[in-house]
C-alpha cells in the first residue's frame, strides 16, 4: 500500500481493490518484523468495521470523503475514549481513561478514517531522536542494512506511513515532531499554523509551541488531512515556480550539515532556480538570537516541568532518564523569567515577519544529518544530545516563530532520505501550500521516491 490517497481512490473506484483489503493488508504488516515497534496498541475490529461500512456505502453510489475506510494511525498521545493516554510513557499506564476522543481523532473518526491503531513515539514526545526506552524504537525503513533513527517524537507515525501500514500518521509538532521524522524516513510533513488546529485531547508538551498536523506521501495529501483536522480546507491554487521568491538564510540554517544533505538541498535548490524560482540569500542573523531568546530552560522545558513536576517527585525513576534530564531544565524559570521569554518571542516574531514578507516561502534543509544509528546514540548519552540539538534546530525556528512548515524529500534514489524545508509566517498556510505543490512537482513525489526505493 506506497501510494497517495488520491492513487488509492482511483485504484478502489477501477475495482481493484476495496476499503477492506486495504485495512486487512495493513492490519497483517502490522504484525510483521518490520513494523516491531511501530505501534503501542492496534484497533482491528473498529478499523475493518470503518472499511466495511465504507464498502457498503460506495456500492450505494454515496460519495465518500477522501479518508473514507483508508487505514490511518493515530500519535500516541491523543486521547481515544475508553483508554489512558500513555504519551510513550510508562508512568502514564494508571491514568484514567480519556471520557471523550481528542477533537483530532473525532474529526478523523467523522471524515470515515480506518485508525489502525496508536503508534510509538519519544516520552512526553521531547526529543527529535525518537528513542523510546520503554516500548522500544521503531527502525527506520530507508536502511535495510543498518537500523538507524525514525526521528522523533512522531517515530511511529512515520514508520508507519514509510511502511505502508498507514496512508496518514497523525502526530504533532511542537519543534520539529512532525517534519524531522518526514525528513528521515522520506515523507512530507505539514507543520501548520499552531492555532489551525485544535488542540483538545492532545497530551501536553507546551501549550506554546504545540501544534497537530500530520505527515503523508504528498503534499495534497497532506492538504487533505489538514482539512479534516482544521474543519475547513486551504484555499489552494494551481501555480508554477516562475517568479515565486524563495529565501536562503545564511545564518544558522547550512551550520554542521553533513555533504550528502548540501549535495541534495543544492541539486534541489539547482532544479527549482531551473523551473522559474528566485532563490535568495539573505542574513537573517535574527536565526542566533533564538537559544538566548529562549531561555532559561526553554518554553518546553518551563511548561513540562509544570505539567510533570508531581510525577518527577513521585516516579522519577520511570521516566525516559534523557527526557526527564530535559525536563527539569525548566524548573530554574521564575514567573519573571517564563513572561519575558513570552514578551522576547512576540518581539522577535514581529521582526522576523518584516524580513521574510516580502518572500514567498523561507528554504533550507529540514534536518542538516541523515538518520544517524539507533546504536550510536543509544550507547552515547553526549551523542544523542548533540544529534537532538542538530536534528532540532532548523525545525524549530519555525515553531518560535508560530509559522507553518513543509518537508520534502529531496534526496536521489539510492540515497538516505533528506528533507528540505519550506517555511511561511503564522496564518499564511495557503500560500506557503501553493508553493509546496509546486516545488513537489519539480522536485518529485515522496510517494514516487518510496516506491522506486
Amino acid at each position: 500500500m506506497s501510494h497517495t490517497i488520491s492513487a488509492l481512490r482511483a485504484r478502489i473506484q477501477q475495482g481493484d481493490t476495496c476499503h477492506e483489503a486495504l485495512v486487512s493488508e495493513a492490519l497483517e504488516k502490522a504484525q510483521q518484523p518490520a513494523a516491531r515497534h511501530v505501534f503501542t496498541r492496534l484497533y482491528p475490529n473498529a478499523a475493518l468495521a470503518a472499511a466495511r461500512q465504507a464498502d457498503a456505502a460506495m456500492r450505494t453510489g454515496v460519495r465518500l470523503p477522501m479518508l473514507a475506510g483508508l487505514p490511518v494511525s493515530i500519535k500516541d498521545l491523543y486521547d481515544v475514549a475508553g483508554e489512558p493516554t500513555l504519551a510513550g510513557s510508562k508512568v502514564c499506564q494508571d491514568d484514567a481513561p480519556a471520557t471523550a476522543d481528542a477533537i483530532a481523532v473525532m474529526r478523523l473518526r467523522g471524515q470515515g478514517a480506518a485508525l489502525v491503531g496508536k503508534t510509538n513515539m519519544t516520552e512526553f514526545a521531547f526529543s527529535g531522536v525518537g528513542i523510546n526506552p520503554h516500548h522500544g524504537t521503531p527502525r527506520n525503513p530507508a536502511d535495510d542494512a543498518v537500523a538507524r533513527i525514525p526521528g522523533g517524537s512522531s517515530s511511529g507515525a512515520a514508520v508507519s506511513v514509510a511502511l505502508g501500514l498507514a496512508v496518514v500518521g497523525l502526530g504533532s509538532d511542537t519543534g520539529g515532531s512532525i517534519r524531522i521524522p518526514a525528513a528521515l524516513c522520506g515523507l512530507v510533513g505539514f507543520k501548520s499554523t499552531q492555532s489551525r488546529v485544535p488542540r483538545t485531547g492532545a497530551f501536553e508538551l507546551s501549550r506554546t509551541l504545540d501544534t497537530v498536523c500530520s505527515m503523508t506521501r504528498s503534499v495534497a495529501d497532506c492538504l487533505t488531512v489538514d482539512a479534516a483536522l482544521a474543519g475547513e480546507a486551504l484555499d489552494t491554487r494551481c501555480r508554477t515556480l516562475k517568479g515565486v521568491r524563495l529565501a536562503l538564510p545564511q545564518t544558522l540554517m547550512f551550520d554542521g550539515i553533513e555533504p550528502a544533505v548540501a549535495a541534495a538541498v543544492e541539486r534541489a535548490l539547482q532544479r527549482l532556480a531551473e523551473a522559474g524560482a528566485h532563490v535568495e540569500t539573505i542574513p537573517f542573523h535574527e536565526l542566533a538570537e533564538i537559544q538566548a531568546l529562549n531561555a532559561p530552560g526553554g518554553f518546553s522545558a518551563v511548561e513540562a516541568f509544570a505539567k510533570h513536576r508531581e510525577r518527577l517527585r513521585d516516579r522519577a525513576g520511570d521516566f525516559d532518564p534523557r527526557v526527564a534530564k530535559r525536563i527539569v531544565t525548566g524548573q530554574v524559570a521564575s514567573a519573571a523569567d517564563y513572561l519575558r521569554m513570552q514578551d522576547l518571542r512576540a518581539a522577535w516574531i514581529v521582526r522576523a515577519e518584516t524580513i521574510l514578507r516580502p518572500f514567498d516561502a523561507l528554504i533550507c534543509p529540514t534536518v542538516p544529518i541523515v538518520a544517524p544509528t539507533i546504536e550510536a546514540l543509544v550507547a552515547n548519552e553526549g551523542e544523542f544530545f548533540r544529534t537532538n540539538g542538530l536534528l532540532l534546530r532548523n525545525t524549530f525556528a519555525v515553531n518560535y516563530l508560530d509559522g507553518c512548515a513543509f518537508s520534502l524529500p529531496c534526496h536521489a534514489e539510492g540515497e538516505l532520505p533528506v528533507g528540505l524545508m519550506l517555511s511561511g509566517l503564522r496564518g499564511d498556510d495557503a500560500r506557503l501550500a501553493t508553493v509546496a505543490l509546486a516545488v513537489e512537482a519539480a522536485l518529485g513525489t515522496a510517494a514516487d521516491r518510496l516506491d522506486a526505493a
